[in-house]
């Protein structure tokens, strides 16, 4: 049996005390085996009653291995040996995590930023083949990174349905198109279970298993624990971690993220959208702020922060590396004020799955549904077919532009100490416009592979001010975070970061580029966001490489004090 459990203090133990006897009186755990839609009350039930099949997927999962080993052969035979993912949200967060754990390459495509979308493009497609993952079908970055790897092929003189591999719902816009088109497999993802929580089905199973990933191994570590997480016990770990992060009293609803060891790469981005779009709404909701070692947030007294420590198995890693590991998960310490989780990759998937539906339950929300995740597409939409007018800056220091309300952007008028003095004041009036209980949200619609240095930031900010700061990478955060954003607590504020382009790539067969879609994603949500009444910062840098320097320098700047 793999190694899992959790270890839990302060206010995560009382809310265990407070909420785990109700839970298995109330039969939670084995209704969610059955599959029980009522479980979240009646507003809820239709929904739910069509996105429980994440309970056990095994089954299915396992059905589709022999297609996926047998095609992998057939891609290597023909020179066919890189991978790329084309995929949002819970498509593309699982697979990435998966990949990394096992130490196989994966190239996740999950963004409209043209020079990112040109940059994998540029590495060739002749020995790539793509994986177009999305459970509607109509998904409109996934359509347009296929449409342009499609033309890159045709450029280069292959025949695209030999190179496109789709992972969609059956009947979708998706799937026909893939049969019409002759692409070279479709895998029909199980309708009954919701993008975030499909890690253990088709779209995180296929492209990993086409990436050289043992996912047998994975589906094992996860279904040995399956019994566990459906017995009516009070030592069940899925009730227990449900319990203490939904049920605290008063509610801690920032989870401060750490991922132990480096032993599970990406975890936390994973279980930010699980977690956020699950429960962001209804004006309540958890937020992940996924840290690094020695993060300011780990070590904060704030009272609405509880410390999540997420430790891999070191029994049971999955690439086998032991060596990463020297101390037995059971005997760390665990935070005060918090939950420390240990066990394998697969078990972890499953356990953060069943206790983010138990905590839907204990915050009264629908952990299955996003309402307010397709404002800011319709509202990207709206700005794209009305071309409207360039915004003009509030102000501008040295190439960069700044938006925002005139506490933010008056600092930077006339730059009179200089660009990076001038960017720390209007990034230390940015924190002090964070309420009480509120949050920092960093949100960069830029190239997170060449331009990852940027992430940096957020510990820096986080160090220079008292309340926590969450860093996303646009537009892939909008289907996760995004939901948290504007149906959780009215509390953020808003960072974006956007940049200019060296060259622009046409979306081929639409009316518009991926610079003017990255650009309407982030002018629609600070819409949307603005409509709800919350404060958007941003900063435009027309020359990349310096413009992010200087920002870097001015966030470091503000650390220091």
């Amino acid at each position: 049996m793999n190694s899992l459990g959790i270890n839990a203090t302060g206010a995560a133990a009382d809310a265990i005390d407070r909420h785990v006897a109700t839970l298995v009186n109330d039969r939670v755990a084995s209704r969610l085996g059955e599959q029980d839609a009522t479980l979240w009350g009646a507003e809820a039930e239709s929904e739910a009653s069509r996105r429980l099949g994440w309970v056990d997927p095994f089954e299915a999962t396992r059905a589709i291995l022999p297609e996926l080993f047998e095609m992998r052969a057939d891609l290597h035979a023909e020179n066919i040996h890189r991978v790329i993912l084309a995929g949002m949200g819970g498509s593309s967060l699982a697979p990435e995590v998966i990949a990394a754990a096992a130490g196989a390459e994966l190239t996740v495509l999950d963004s409209t930023d043209p020079e990112m979308i040109g940059n994998v493009l540029a590495a060739g497609v002749k020995d790539a083949v793509l994986v177009v993952a999305s459970k509607s079908g109509s998904t409109v970055e996934t359509d347009s990174q296929r449409r342009a790897f499609a033309r890159a092929c045709e450029d280069a003189g292959l025949q695209p349905n030999r190179h496109i591999i789709v992972v969609t719902d059956p009947g979708s816009p998706l799937d026909e198109l893939g049969r019409a088109e002759g692409y070279r497999a479709v895998f029909h993802a199980d309708p009954s279970v919701g993008g975030r929580y499909s890690a253990l089905t088709a779209f995180g199973i296929v492209p990993t298993a086409l990436a050289g990933v043992d996912v047998e191994k994975l589906l094992e570590e996860a279904e040995e624990v399956l019994d566990l997480l459906l017995t009516d016990d009070t030592d069940n770990i899925g009730l227990r971690l449900g319990a203490a992060i939904g049920g605290t009293a008063p509610l801690r609803d920032k989870l401060v993220i750490s991922v132990l060891d480096q032993g599970l790469p990406g975890f936390g981005d994973w279980a930010e959208q699980l977690i956020a779009e699950s429960t962001g709404k209804n004006d309540t909701g958890l937020l992940p702020v996924v840290v690094e070692t020695g993060a300011p947030e780990i070590s904060s007294s704030a009272a609405d922060l509880l410390q999540v420590e997420i430790i891999p198995d070191v029994d049971h890693p999955l690439d086998g590396q032991t060596e990463l590991f020297d101390v037995d998960p059971a005997q760390r310490q665990a935070p005060e004020h918090g939950v420390q989780v240990y066990g394998p990759l697969g078990a972890q998937f499953l356990l953060w799955e069943f206790a983010t539906a138990i905590a839907g339950r204990l915050l009264q929300v629908n952990p299955f549904d996003q309402p307010d995740v397709e404002s800011a597409k319709v509202a990207a939409r709206a700005l794209l077919d009305a071309t409207p007018e360039p915004e003009v800056a509030q102000a501008q220091v040295n190439g960069i532009e700044i938006f925002g309300p005139g506490s933010v952007t008056a600092p930077a008028q006339g730059e009179p100490a200089g660009t990076v003095a001038a960017l720390a004041d209007v990034l230390s009036a940015t924190l002090e416009l964070i309420p009480e209980h509120g949050y920092l949200s960093v949100q960069a619609y830029l190239d997170r592979l060449n331009n990852s240095e940027l992430a940096a930031m957020r510990g820096q900010l986080a160090s220079a001010t008292d309340r926590p700061v969450t860093f996303g990478w646009g537009p892939r955060f909008l289907h996760s975070t995004g939901q948290f954003h504007k149906g959780g607590p009215k509390v953020g504020v808003f960072l974006q970061i956007t940049g200019d382009s060296f060259a622009d790539l046409e979306v081929p067969g639409r009316p518009f580029s991926f610079g003017q879609l990255i650009t309407a994603q982030a002018a629609g949500d600070a819409r949307v966001l603005s409509d709800h009444g919350m404060t958007v910062v941003r900063l435009h840098v027309q020359d990349r490489q310096r413009g992010l320097q200087q920002v870097l320098e001015a966030a470091q700047r503000i650390s220091q004090g």
